[in-house]
């Protein structure tokens, strides 16, 4: 099933270089390694992305729900093999995986399937930013590392602050670059029912890639935040610049809407790609989307993960590139 996918992946990549050779003479593009891949259920498989640029060592995690096993399974995939890592014969080679090419965090929000990872791993860590709105810190701050839930390891917050982590404020549409490595980031506030969300656009140079944390569809979520995302990120698919984008599908269609709870469903994500392909203003046949935070079903049956993506094939009237993430999965963009 891994091969299949690293076939996809490879297949998109000469598509996309058939449709834009200059541009893509010019990319570096970037590598994904699923590290977690479920919206609840399955602890050890809960979000996190881990983003490098491509031909580089080290990346950030996008969420990190899950930063141990995810690390693990994907060594255990072969998905590392290629790394240079440093000689330390006093570590394992997770541990130095885990130190040298994670560089840094990137939540969106902090619900625990996002940041339960980050929280267990933390003690045995290496000082690292965390990057985030300063609501999702807040929560980071008050709520988790403050000495009662877990210590506090991070440089603000409850007495004694131990300075492990480092909080990263970001704001709304301010690039700013991520340390130790050649990527830089703009946060985009997301409505994710009750709470604020966030997708980040991570930049290489040139070349582009939008991550979105949970979001629910603007009809029900009763604003434009993901319009104006839309909108923000409309040019770089003109210039052929956004390589492809990560976002939640978290139930199938036979989830009313009342218990989405912030969520989307293969019908409300056509729909919302259907505003993107519409802001931009040309085709999006063969644009790949990586589809992330399935929720686990509890009955039998067909998985959540066939439903969904079949579901999405059936309504796929634009011709989006659909992957449907899973634990382990590698893919480049």
């Amino acid at each position: 099933m891994r091969a299949r996918f690293r076939q996809i992946a490879l297949i998109g990549g000469f598509m996309a270089a058939m449709l834009f050779p200059g541009e893509l003479a010019r990319a570096r593009g970037f590598d994904v390694t699923v590290l977690g891949a479920h919206g609840g259920l399955e602890d050890g498989n809960l979000s996190a992305y881990l983003v490098r640029e491509q031909g580089t060592d080290v990346g950030v995690l996008l969420d990190a729900g899950t930063v141990m096993n995810g690390i693990e399974k994907a060594n255990a995939a072969h998905d590392f093999d290629h790394l240079a890592l440093p000689n330390d014969p006093k570590t394992s080679r997770t541990g130095l995986l885990i130190h040298h090419v994670i560089q840094g965090y990137l939540l969106s929000h902090a619900h625990l399937d996002h940041v339960a990872g980050l929280l267990a791993v933390s003690p045995d860590d290496r000082g690292k930013p965390i990057y985030a709105l300063p609501s999702v810190l807040s929560v980071m701050q008050d709520d988790l590392f403050n000495h009662r839930v877990w210590p506090n390891l991070a440089d603000r917050g409850a007495k004694p602050a131990l300075g492990l982590y480092h909080y990263h404020d970001l704001f709304p549409e301010r690039t700013v670059p991520l340390s130790s490595t050649k990527l830089s980031v703009t946060a985009y506030p997301l409505s994710h029912g009750a709470v604020e969300s966030t997708a980040f656009l991570l930049r290489s140079g040139s070349d582009a890639l939008l991550y979105l944390g949970d979001t629910g569809p603007d009809a029900l979520e009763k604003g434009d935040r993901l319009a104006a995302l839309w909108k923000a990120v409309a040019p770089l698919i003109r210039a052929h610049q956004l390589r492809g984008l990560i976002i939640e599908c978290s139930y199938d269609n036979s989830r009313p809407d009342s218990q989405l709870y912030g969520h989307l469903t293969p019908a409300w994500l056509l729909r919302e790609l259907a505003a993107l392909k519409a802001e931009a203003g040309v085709s999006m046949k063969g644009f790949p989307v990586l589809v992330a935070h399935i929720k686990p079903l509890l009955t039998s049956g067909a998985s959540a993960e066939d439903l969904i993506a079949a579901q999405l094939q059936a309504g796929n009237v634009e011709g989006f590139r659909f992957l449907i993430a899973r634990q382990g999965l590698a893919v480049s963009f």
